[in-house]
């Protein structure tokens, strides 16, 4: 066993615990956009308030996990690397600077609503389009990063994979905030 081996497990452990902390605000938001009450609301804000400092940790983890395997197996001109830690860093602006207000908007929104059923407000931001496609354009970014560490492609297709990695995320994103049609909202309610 060498060094380079046991970064490479390091970096895939940073890898994993960054899918299961998104795993994890996934449910959050989905429970949060079914949430009819704050007590309903409460606990799955709380629990993803609680995972904000994992996903800079993991950014910052697998960068240094792969700065040390480019400096002992590549270059700093490959550009399948170069696309990937450019992607590292949309994701870490978007998380840091997106995903953290919108996340601290919608907690003001339930804390200003009060206990009981969740108005307007309250409602909208658990549907905030912008905290949704973060939450799943990172994942799905991270996605097209590995695509280009398993195929190692050149400058075109290293965009391609993490560019369609994004559309799909945030297709998803918009998908799942689309709010229920209001026949279908009225007819749930009797």
């Amino acid at each position: 066993m060498n060094t380079y081996q046991v970064v490479k497990y390091i970096h895939l452990l940073f890898l994993l615990g960054a899918f299961g902390a998104a795993a994890i605000v996934w449910a959050c938001l989905f429970n949060l956009r079914a949430a009819k009450t704050l007590a309903d609301a409460g606990p799955w804000g709380a629990l993803a308030g609680k995972l904000e400092n994992a996903f800079p940790v993991a950014i910052l983890g697998l960068f240094g996990s792969g700065a040390y395997m480019t400096t002992d197996a590549w270059t700093w001109s490959t550009r399948w690397l170069d696309v990937s830690i450019a992607g590292l860093a949309i994701m870490f602006v978007q998380g840091g600077g997106v995903a953290a207000r919108r996340a601290h908007a919608l907690k003001h929104a339930l804390m200003a609503n009060g206990p009981g059923p969740l108005g307007e407000q309250a409602r909208r931001m658990t549907r905030d389009v912008p905290l949704w496609i973060v939450a799943f354009a990172n994942p799905t970014v991270a996605l097209g990063i590995v695509w280009n560490m398993t195929q190692k492609p050149g400058l075109g297709e290293s965009i391609a994979a993490v560019a369609v990695s994004y559309a799909v995320g945030a297709a998803l994103a918009l998908w799942f905030t689309r709010s229920p049609a209001p026949e279908a909202a009225a007819v749930s309610q009797t």
